[in-house]
Formats: C-alpha cells, structure tokens, sequence
C-alpha cells in the first residue's frame, strides 16, 4: 500500500472524485456525503469557490481513498473517507485544523455520527462536539402521496428558468433583505447544467396566472438508488398551502419508478410531519 497526497484540482478532479463519492455511498453517510452534494454547491452562486485548492486527495496508487474539502462557509470542513483506510483519519483531521481555510484562527470540522473513526481523531486533536442535528430522509418502502392543491398545476417540462431563477429568489426570501428579483437568471443557468443535474425531473408548481410558486431539483443518483433533492423552496405567500408535500410526492412518483430507494429532505420539522425519518446525524467539532 503506498498512500499519497496532494491538492484538489477542481478543473480535472471533479468526475473522479464524484465517481469517489457514488463508490463509498451509505445511507448514513458513514463514509461521507452523497456525490451530488459537492457538485451542488460547486455550481450554485452562493459557494464560495476561492479556497477549493485548499481541499486534499489521498491515494493508493491511483485510487482515491480520502478526500478533506470545505462547502459554505469555506470554514465548514467535510470528510469522505473510503473504508479500511481508517488509519488517515487523524492524518485528514490534522490537515483540517492546519491547511484548510479559517477565520480568525478557527474552522469547524462537520463529521457525520457514523464516521466513528473521524470522530474519535477529532477528540484526539482535542476538539469538541459543539452542535448536532439530524437530516431527513424519506424510504419508499411506503408510498408518499400528498395531492396537489386545487387552483395549481406542476409545470410542464422543459421548465421555464425565468420561472425557476424568480420562484428561487422568492422562496429563500431574498426579496425580503435584497429586493425585488432583477431578472438574472444566470446563477440558475448554471445550476441546471451541472454535470450530473437531472433537470428534465425536476418540478415546479404554478398557479392559475403560470408563475411558479413551488420549486425542487432532483439529482437522480441510480448508482446509490438515491433521489437527491435540492433545493427547494415556495414563494412566501404560497406557504402552508401542501405544495411543497405535493412536490415531494410527484417526485416520489418519477424516481421510484426508476428504482430509486429513498430521497434527501433536511432538518426542517416539516420533513418529519410528511413522513421522513432521521437519517444522517451531523455532528460539529471545534477547538
């Protein structure tokens, strides 16, 4: 076994390392985050992609086997770890606390309750556990079938991305702190040609004048039976009316009928009171 190391070339890692990511996939994330979850955030304008250089591979040979790399905030550390390499844990969380980026001297380190090898590096680094929740996630041993309210239909496809870039805009309240959307839909052109994105299953609502009020994208992931939705979001004044259950479930429809096993939610108790149950744990650790 001869393990190596180097830094993360976002330009020619990408494929391999998701190809990484579908090959250590466990429902739990024991060996770190579903392959669309870094993908997601590469090709959404929120992330921060100045320090991606900073993110490390590990090899045997020419095989990855672990991978440090940061989301958003760059100061929030991940882990996916291949299994039988344990032995980098404390290796991966050293370089965490020294290579990755920080402000003011600190970075948190996100590691999942079942990445036990990590974790018990993290203590040995002498880090704390400071925060912990749980993510949803919905198994379709048992059908999801919320109806859609009258007064609304789901779009059809191809969606409109106008549509799309303005329901986002709305349904995560930037109007509210940012004002009225301006009509760029560039952020949400390049959201819907990442690589892996699955936009022809995504779904919209609209209402009876045809603007979209609801909206969810789905990274189908067959290589894990995995329907990964992201993101969601409805217009404000359209909350509390079931449309975003509707979604879910029209979603439920398309991916199962592809083999899909179960599907990503969050935290939100509104993920629990439609039938989700805890799937991954997400512990913080911090000096």
């Amino acid at each position: 076994m001869t393990i190596t190391h180097r830094q993360y070339r976002l330009l020619s890692d990408h494929m391999a390392v998701y190809q990484f990511m579908l090959d250590v996939y466990e429902r739990d994330w024991r060996n770190g985050v579903a392959a669309p979850f870094l993908e997601y955030a590469l090709s959404s304008d929120w992330m921060d992609k100045s320090f991606v250089h900073r993110n490390r591979l590990w090899f045997d040979g020419e095989r990855i086997v672990a991978f440090v790399f940061h989301e958003n905030p760059v100061t929030d550390v991940y882990f996916s770890l291949r299994p039988g390499y344990e032995f980098l844990a404390d290796e991966m969380v050293g370089y965490a606390l020294t290579g990755m980026p920080q402000k003011d001297g600190r970075n948190k380190l996100i590691i999942f309750g079942a990445q036990t090898a990590l974790i018990a590096a993290a203590q040995r680094a002498g880090l704390k556990r400071t925060w912990s929740d749980w993510d949803m996630q919905y198994d379709f041993s048992k059908p999801l079938d919320y109806p859609l309210p009258e007064g609304f239909r789901f779009a059809q496809q191809p969606l409109d991305v106008a549509k799309c870039s303005q329901c986002c805009w709305k349904g995560f309240n930037h109007e509210e702190t940012e004002g009225p959307w301006d009509g760029d839909i560039e952020y949400t052109g390049a959201l819907l040609t990442a690589p892996h994105q699955t936009a022809h299953m995504d779904v919209a609502v609209e209402n009876e004048q045809g603007e979209y009020v609801c909206y969810a994208g789905m990274w189908w992931t067959p290589e894990n039976r995995l329907a990964y939705m992201e993101p969601l979001c409805t217009v404000p004044a359209y909350r509390r009316k079931g449309l975003a259950a509707a979604v879910l479930s029209e979603m439920y429809r398309r991916t199962s009928a592809l083999g899909a096993t179960h599907m990503t939610g969050g935290t939100d108790p509104f993920y629990a009171r439609i039938g989700y149950e805890p799937a991954v744990e997400w512990t913080y650790w911090e000096r």
